[in-house]
């Protein structure tokens, strides 16, 4: 069944496919975003559940005026909510490189004293300073992670701000960051803390260790 871009079902299963596509090829120095939704259709799987034909436009989220063209299959599987969502992508083109920004991230973080940490990015007038972009945009890339083992067909999540988040100390090669998220669920205006613990290397990508939903008070 085709829908319109602008259907409700097109749209959250753009937003679910987007969040995967910047978890899978994201980092401090690139986040990807929905941009538009350039043609959408559905099709209902006796069985099994609804799967999503999408062609979608993304747009770096440092750098709006570069975009991407992609293609994705976003299939809802029927009943089971324990079950993430099965997401394919094809990206057309190129992704811009980010290794020097990425590195010089590493770098940095890794030549500090004494374990990061910092609360409220952005603040509460949308404000970030330069030092703290990455670790939003982290924040961002993993946050797809979370929101992709947790949508279902009627939920559309977003990363509305990090409340906390402290470096963790380790002995080997890797980043590692405990962050406490708020997300935005767009479909109830719900606003969600999230635990999460994030691992970053900019050779071997992100990876999310442990991710929870927490009771509003255990955010204040």
């Amino acid at each position: 069944m085709e829908l319109p871009p602008s259907h409700h079902a097109a749209t959250r299963a753009a937003a679910l496919a987007a969040c995967y596509l910047s978890y899978r090829r994201g980092s401090p120095g690139r986040c990807l975003a929905l941009q538009a939704v350039r043609s959408g259709r559905r099709q209902d799987i006796d069985g099994i559940g609804h799967k999503y034909y999408l062609e979608l436009v993304l747009e770096d989220v440092v750098d709006k005026d570069s975009t991407v063209n992609c293609t994705a299959e976003v299939l809802h599987h029927l009943g089971n909510k324990n079950i993430a969502p099965d997401v394919q992508f094809t990206i057309e083109g190129e992704l811009k490189n980010t290794d020097e920004a990425d590195n010089m991230f590493y770098n940095r973080i890794k030549s500090l004293d004494k374990e990061l940490v910092a609360e409220n990015i952005p603040d509460n007038h949308g404000n970030i300073s330069p030092e703290m972009e990455p670790i939003r945009l982290l924040a961002w890339v993993a946050s797809g992670y979370v929101i992709w083992q947790n949508s279902t067909e009627n939920t559309k999540f977003q990363l509305a701000q990090i409340k906390h988040v402290k470096q963790v100390k380790r002995n080997d090669e890797y980043l590692e960051f405990d962050y406490m998220i708020l997300l935005h669920e767009m479909v109830s205006q719900e606003i969600i803390p999230w635990q999460m613990t994030v691992l970053w290397h900019p050779q071997h990508g992100v990876q999310v260790t442990r991710e929870s939903r927490q009771l509003k008070h255990e955010s204040e």
